[in-house]
């Protein structure tokens, strides 16, 4: 069988949670089913750090970061690439497709952030996933997604059967483990003098919350006696009126440090020598920081709404995420006792269980199988 694979969001040292979510099963992929042959299509020229007999890179034009270029890569070039190398099914990991190709094409819509709000994402980009992302879970054959939360979603906005949806969770990566306490005073020693922190992990949006994690802090710092930071890891995508306000406003302003994107490797230390991860985003199809905590083996503080409650189950704080004063107190509680972390970790380990990669490349597979039985 010949597989085409939308991988242009596998960009080696830049990738987020869908780029995470290509690299780790088309690899699984691949590399278990050499009686396969796989193309994977790039937007740009990657050098990827595996490589296998049966796969073959295909660069299609132009770069598609942009409405104009994703219509242009996904109508024409894709278009015209699947015509050419004339595949038995295409597999998408990003949500997008092809509305032209008769090839059966099962894509992954990982979220419907963007029909929930309207100030998440930059107006273009808004439009057009709004106008095109209902085609495409209409034209698709069968459609994949990271949660329950997220397939009712995607039912319920696009009309879509939900025989026609599979669950396929996302996992964590192996790096994710927790620390020594040497490496873990090593750590808050490089970033913040030694004292314990709070961390949150994520691309700053608007959807990521982050404003609220600031004035809850500022709050919990009131009270505060262990002098305790608040680490912000990810990169700036945003910093609007909200976040610039609440920023601005903090009495405790010297106790946050922005340390930008990290790696892997470094993001696990970082982790699993906080008191907890803070991450009460407003909308997640998944959430993989949620995930990557209990790996690292530290509490967690999360939304009540949306997805996280699924992922999380029991082994996390839920709070309201519009509520400051909800995720100050769940800071205070997790700071003040050793004894609610450690039951929150112990809770994580049974929780983490349910989600590694190879289950999400197995489900995969069967949904791209399942796919390719429907082919009319």
């Amino acid at each position: 069988m010949r597989i085409a694979i939308n991988t242009r969001l596998l960009i080696p040292g830049h990738l987020d949670g869908i780029g995470w979510f290509t690299a780790e099963t088309v690899r699984r992929m691949v590399t278990e089913h050499p009686e396969h042959e796989f193309i994977l299509f790039f937007d740009r020229q990657v050098t990827l750090d595996w490589k296998a007999e049966n796969m073959r890179q295909v660069v299609l034009m132009p770069p598609a970061r942009h409405p104009v270029l994703w219509y242009l890569f996904f109508e024409w070039s894709v278009t015209c690439a699947l015509r050419k190398y004339k595949p038995d099914v295409f597999l998408s990991t990003d949500g997008w497709m092809s509305l032209k190709t008769k090839v059966p094409t099962l894509t992954v819509i990982h979220d419907l952030n963007f029909e929930h709000a309207t100030d998440y994402l930059r107006p273009s980009h808004q439009r057009y996933m709004k106008h095109f992302f209902p085609l495409f879970a209409r034209k698709a054959t069968r459609v994949a997604t990271v949660s329950e939360f997220s397939k009712e979603d995607i039912a319920q906005q696009y009309g879509v059967a939900r025989e026609k949806i599979d669950v396929v969770y996302d996992g964590s990566h192996n790096n994710y483990q927790p620390c020594d306490e040497t490496t873990k005073q090593r750590v808050r020693e490089q970033q913040c003098g030694g004292n314990p922190y709070y961390i949150f992990i994520g691309t700053i949006s608007k959807r990521k919350n982050l404003a609220n994690i600031l004035l809850a802090f500022d709050r919990f710092k009131v009270d505060d006696k262990q002098s305790t930071q608040l680490l912000v890891v990810g990169n700036r995508y945003w910093w609007g009126d909200e976040l610039k306000v609440a920023y601005d406003s903090m009495q405790h302003q010297s106790d946050v440090h922005f340390i930008g994107r990290a790696e892997p490797a470094e993001l696990a230390q970082l982790l699993s020598a906080s008191v907890a991860l803070v991450y009460p985003s407003l909308f997640e199809g998944f959430g993989i920081p949620i995930l990557e905590a209990y790996f690292a083996e530290t509490a967690v503080i999360t939304s009540n709404i949306t997805s996280m409650p699924e992922v999380a189950g029991e082994a996390a704080l839920l709070v309201d995420p519009y509520n400051v004063e909800e995720i100050a107190e769940a800071m205070k509680r997790l700071s003040l006792s050793e004894e609610l972390r450690n039951s929150l970790i112990e809770k994580g380990r049974v929780q983490r269980t349910l989600f590694d990669w190879d289950r999400t490349t197995r489900l995969l597979w069967q949904s791209l199988m399942k796919t390719y039985e429907e082919r009319q």
